[in-house]
């Protein structure tokens, strides 16, 4: 079987579909794997990591507000979408693809609408609680649409194609073993918490982990390892020195651009700080680790806040506006889930309940039948 993973734009969209590859990869060994995503995208970072042969499309999203540089930007935009349209189907036919699986962002959309127009079985994953612009355009296109949550068949009108699987998480989040994880990185016996804003980094909220950071040195509570994000990590660092934590002098606080580990990291946490992408999210549930999720208010149909609450719901995270949010009451609130042992407890074993376990197996089996249904079909 020659399989197509199409995704790009953030880790959020990426790992999902390196999870779905692997388990391909390992299951059926005589299977191809192609990724395509957008050029310049993070992507050209960890899909060759993983192994995986990855082509590219020259490809932007569109801005949505309307000013003068935006509107030469999204012209831009359409140029591409049309020259990206012939260079996914060129990839395509000389894969000779079986199967198109679009794990989101914009650099998906290309191969995917190709995928369909040229009569291929095509499958859509739509990770949030309401569909953004790329599964919106392909929803009467694809063959099968994919949700995170029950709660999202609602808003597609073509009700018999959608299929709840939840969200594939790397079976490392699922299968690790907290203290084992954290003797193999070096913090047996400590308390460790990890954050990030996304792989691209919030500015406003790592300048809020700044003075985080300041208070923590003050008291040394735990280990703590934040990536600031690409956007962040030019000058993010030099402001934490200016703040007065010299991080040679306080070793148990590690900054990096970004977690290439994070797997391992998030078994091992005793609390996860992040934002609320429904890829983190997941993963956060999968490994069982209690979470403050503080969601961005900078998205679509504010998804991110509708995410969160789902796992607040249940247990497992505690969730701040980014407008009530300040490195202070994100401090705060890290020492009292840590120093409430039973609480922090509580909170993980709610958050791996809210997990789908099995998404990546209900999402391989779905790939397989929606191939043999399309072969079907084109004999018949």
């Amino acid at each position: 079987m020659n399989i197509i993973f199409t995704c790009g734009g953030t880790a959020g969209h990426i790992n999902p579909a390196i999870a779905l590859a692997k388990m391909f990869r390992e299951r059926m060994k005589d299977c191809n794997i192609l990724f395509i995503g957008a050029k310049g995208g993070m992507e050209e970072r960890l899909v060759p990591r993983e192994g995986f042969e990855l082509k590219t499309v020259t490809i932007s999203n569109f801005q949505r507000k309307l000013t003068p540089k935006n509107i030469l930007h999204n012209v831009v935009a359409v140029k591409n979408v049309f020259a990206s349209a012939a260079t996914a189907r060129k990839y395509i036919r000389e894969f000779d693809a079986d199967v198109v699986v679009g794990m989101g962002g914009y650099a998906s959309f290309p191969a995917m609408k190709q995928g369909a127009k040229m009569g291929i079985a095509t499958l859509v994953h739509e990770a949030n609680a309401v569909p953004g612009l790329t599964t919106k355009m392909v929803a009467d296109h694809v063959d099968k649409i994919m949700v995170a949550f029950e709660e999202s068949a609602k808003h597609y009108k073509n009700r018999d194609r959608v299929v709840v699987v939840g969200m594939p998480v790397r079976s490392e989040f699922v299968h690790g073993e907290k203290d084992a994880m954290k003797e193999k990185l070096g913090y047996a016996g400590k308390k460790l918490v990890v954050s990030s804003w996304g792989s691209l980094g919030a500015r406003d909220m790592n300048r809020q982990m700044v003075e985080f950071l300041r208070l923590e040195a003050e008291e040394d509570p735990f280990c703590h390892v934040h990536a600031t994000g690409a956007g962040a990590w030019g000058w993010m660092p030099q402001e934490v020195e200016d703040a007065g934590v010299e991080l040679e002098r306080h070793p148990q606080i590690e900054l990096k651009e970004y977690i290439y580990n994070m797997p391992e990291l998030m078994v091992a946490a005793d609390l996860v700080i992040s934002r609320a992408g429904a890829s983190s999210l997941n993963e956060i549930a999968a490994s069982g680790t209690p979470a403050i999720i503080v969601p961005s208010p900078n998205v679509t149909d504010n998804h991110q806040e509708k995410n969160a609450r789902i796992l607040e719901q249940r247990g497992g995270a505690v969730v701040i506006r980014e407008s009530e949010s300040s490195g202070r009451v994100l401090y705060e609130t890290a020492k009292a889930i840590l120093s409430d042992e039973r609480r922090a407890a509580q909170m993980g074993q709610a958050a791996r309940a809210a997990a789908v376990l099995d998404s990546a197996e209900r999402i391989y089996d779905l790939i397989l039948k929606t191939v043999e249904e399309k072969h079907e079909k084109t004999k018949a």
